[in-house]
């Protein structure tokens, strides 16, 4: 409906000249063609309720009381000064012919209501909204949509309306609490015959939707129009022309508005009838898609059934064109104008509530599908290409309800891309034209104007342009939140890995083999430098390289897990280019009586980098008192480098587990509490010693540990039941370096587990400075009571880089 500006008021004007009142009026005016004169509105929210005029094209008009009863007037026998005779009357006001020939200048003629001078029909342009439906198809003429929809009239019988309700509730209530959809979605899956049964009851439930709010009207009084289908927003849609139910009062219209509503309602009734017959429960897929259809149409943001709701309960037919006058008058300097008061209070609160949501969501909503575009497109295209291989496969495989479904998923996947196209070039095509005529005359305004719609226009090709990734089709493990929409036309400065986020990073993987995928993946381990993580240098002298800059490191293998409560580990990680970083833990464990000894010492040693170094140590002492049934310790090490340039990886793991059938004397356990000062001293100072000599000393420290062990009497170190030899030193060391592969740079987050340790050296800072080692900190058991002194246990060691 498009609403029209009344006229001025009353008022003396110039006299015209003969001629021209011929010319231009004929002497005794007359309607157009298929004009109605359907009256004032019924339950108008506005404070003047206007009155309603349709047109022969269907185009239905609001105007004012004064400009109503001029055309009322207006019969094809009445000359001018008789019209303004009658007007007059009608409304109280004088009205002169002067004002009468204004009034059909400036108002009727324009809107096609009135023939012209000749006895002419006036050519008319419709109102084409932006929101309309396009590309209309005519199924029904009114005569034959009143035939067809004359039976269905009898639907709206109070009783009926009240079962059918029951009984839609009630079988809502069943299928999604009890019943459930699983069984159904599965049997119309397994089943394209049922799918494609499932996908032409919606189709037709649609079509049906619309004999509700025909029948509907004609229950009113009201004569329905025209039915058929086209394309509203992006989907196809039918329609059913039921403008004449304005003339029925706020009752009628609202039970127009809802007559398709009620008959989705009737539609899943009786599939639970024909569910209950014949027992597949793939139909009951249909009510739930009787349910979405409601919900949809119950959206008041478009012209939905719940736009047309929310119109005709407020009194207001078109809400769009309110949209304009309600901002306005939000404007402070404009609260006292004339215009803000048209409607009446409770119903401007209820337009003004509607704008304030609309206007936002309507804008968003279009930025968002301007921004994802590409990647819709894309995502489109890959999903429509995967349906036609689909739909091959069926084809030579002589089904042919399996081609229909996938030619059916094609052109669902094809028509909301057809038309976001569309509503945006339309969109574009309206901006251009209004400004251009908007400035007619006004060279500066018009330049100003169509440099900022070139501006826009360069921003969005700038925005689509293809770079690599902004027309890459949406994963399925995206999350698709709003930062990850608008990341392709924003992106976001700080793209480094962070824990329980995506990020940005060069993983580095294998020359020749494949890369993994979220779709194909392979378990692998990230590791990125964390300022303020165990081992990084501190953050005075780290460098200002930006957060993930440097390659991170993905290994084909799980991250290793955080050490036991009892356990020993040293990780050592360097993504630095010529440094070297030490991890290195040393514990002596004692285990009482009876406890079992399943302690694990562990050292890992990584690096991804060129002339570096990466170097763990870890050593530990396990002295078991008494009678222990389960000794299993565990000793671990790994050394691995990727594109590595003349680097090389070290682990180092050496255990030791004794058994004593009692605890230390006091000498003996003197001279292993001195011992082990001198084991940390070593400990700490072990970047300064050879590698290859790290491992004979540990070897010489053990001896020298089980030496004092045999050498004391009370604890008579032997064999126990279900134990190896004792005293049973074990020890493992392993060192491993590998020639760099060549890798492609991809997309990698890195969630770190609760309770792991993730430390990797950050980049050298400048100056040739390098990351200070990382160590692993470890709990010591103590020994059990009478054994005597506490022999210490090393904290995290530190050690000076040698660079």
């Amino acid at each position: 409906m498009t609403q029209t500006s009344g006229g001025p008021r009353p008022q003396a004007g110039p006299p015209s000249s003969p001629a021209l009142e011929a010319e231009h009026h004929p002497q005794v005016p007359r309607l157009a063609d298929g004009v109605q004169l359907i009256g004032e509105s019924e339950g108008s929210g506005y404070r003047e309720p206007p009155s309603l005029v349709r047109r022969a094209d269907g185009q239905t008009l609001q105007l004012t009381p004064l400009l109503y009863f001029v055309l009322e007037a207006i019969d094809g026998t009445r000359s001018v000064p008789e019209i303004a005779e009658h007007a007059s009357a009608g409304s109280g006001r004088l009205i002169s012919a002067d004002n009468v020939r204004t009034l059909i200048d400036s108002q009727l003629l324009p809107l096609g209501l009135l023939r012209l001078a000749d006895g002419s029909q006036p050519e008319v342009k419709k109102a084409d909204p932006l929101l309309g439906m396009r590309f209309r198809y005519t199924v029904t003429d009114p005569v034959r949509t009143g035939k067809i929809t004359a039976p269905f009239a009898a639907l709206f019988n109070p009783l009926i309306v009240v079962a059918v309700t029951a009984a839609f509730l009630a079988a809502c209530w069943w299928v999604l609490m009890v019943k459930g959809l699983g069984s159904a979605t599965h049997e119309a899956f397994e089943n394209p015959l049922l799918l494609l049964l499932i996908f032409a009851i919606t189709i037709l439930s649609a079509g049906f939707h619309e004999f509700g709010h025909a029948a509907a009207a004609r229950k009113g009084g009201a004569v329905p129009g025209s039915m058929g289908a086209g394309l509203y927003l992006v989907w196809p849609a039918f329609f059913t022309d039921v403008t004449d139910s304005y003339r029925l009062g706020r009752g009628g219209r609202l039970r127009t508005d809802l007559g398709g509503l009620y008959f989705n309602a009737i539609v899943a009734v009786a599939i639970m009838g024909l569910w209950w017959v014949t027992g597949f429960d793939a139909l009951l897929l249909v009510v739930v898609t009787q349910i979405l259809q409601m919900v949809r149409q119950l959206l008041p943001l478009v012209r939905f059934d719940g736009y047309h709701i929310l119109a005709d309960a407020t009194g207001v037919p078109d809400l769009f064109q309110r949209i304009k006058p309600v901002l306005l008058g939000l404007l402070p300097w404009r609260w006292g104008r004339p215009e803000n008061r048209v409607l009446k209070p409770w119903a401007r609160a209820v337009v003004t509530l509607w704008v304030l949501v609309t206007v936002p969501l309507l804008l968003f909503s279009l930025a968002m599908m301007v921004i994802s575009l590409p990647r819709l497109l894309a995502t489109a295209w890959s999903s429509a290409a995967r349906q036609q291989d689909l739909l091959a496969e069926s084809l030579s495989a002589g089904d042919p309800a399996g081609a229909a479904v996938r030619f059916l998923a094609i052109v669902a996947v094809a028509l909301p891309m057809l038309g976001m196209l569309y509503i945006l070039l339309r969109l574009v095509r309206q901006l251009v034209t209004g400004l251009w005529h908007k400035t007619r005359g006004r060279a500066v305004q018009r330049t100003a104007a169509l440099t900022v719609v070139g501006a826009l226009l360069a921003g969005l090709a700038w925005a689509w342009w293809p770079d690599g990734g902004t027309y890459r089709p949406v994963q399925p493990y995206e999350r698709g939140t709003l930062a990850d929409a608008t990341t392709s036309i924003l992106p976001v400065g700080d793209t480094a890995l962070r824990e329980g986020r995506s990020g940005r990073t060069v993983a580095l993987w294998p020359t020749g083999t494949p890369t993994p995928t979220r779709d194909s993946p392979q378990l692998s381990m990230v590791l990125v430098p964390v300022a303020g993580a165990p081992g990084t240098e501190p953050a005075s002298s780290r460098s200002t390289t930006a957060p993930g800059s440097s390659p991170s490191w993905v290994f084909p293998f799980d991250r290793p897990a955080a050490p036991s409560p009892d356990g020993n580990r040293a990780l050592a990680v360097n993504t630095s280019d010529g440094s070297v970083s030490y991890s290195v833990a040393f514990a002596l464990v004692w285990a009482e009586d009876g406890e079992p000894v399943d302690t694990r010492n562990e050292a890992y040693a990584f690096a991804s980098c060129t002339g570096c170094a990466a170097v763990a140590v870890g050593f530990q002492v396990v002295l078991v008192v008494g009678q222990t049934d389960v000794i299993i310790p565990e000793n671990l090490s790994a050394a691995a480098n990727y594109n590595c340039l003349d680097c090389l990886t070290y682990a180092l793991a050496s255990q030791l587990v004794l058994t004593l059938d009692g605890p230390l004397a006091e000498d003996s356990m003197a001279q292993l509490t001195a011992l082990w000062e001198e084991i940390a001293a070593y400990g700490r100072n072990v970047q300064n010693v050879p590698l290859s000599e790290i491992q004979a000393a540990l070897a010489s420290y053990k001896d020298q540990i089980t030496a004092i062990i045999k050498a004391d009497p009370n604890a008579s170190a032997g064999p126990h039941p279900g134990q190896t030899a004792s005293p049973s030193p074990t020890a493992a060391s392993t060192t491993q370096a590998e020639p760099e592969p060549t890798v492609p740079a991809a997309e990698a987050s890195a969630p770190a587990p609760a309770g792991t340790e993730a430390a990797t050296a950050p980049p050298a800072p400048a100056g040739g400075a390098s990351p200070a080692p990382s160590s692993t900190p470890v709990q010591t058991a103590q020994p059990p009571a009478g054994t005597g002194p506490t022999a210490p246990a090393t904290e995290p060691l530190p050690t000076t880089d040698p660079g």
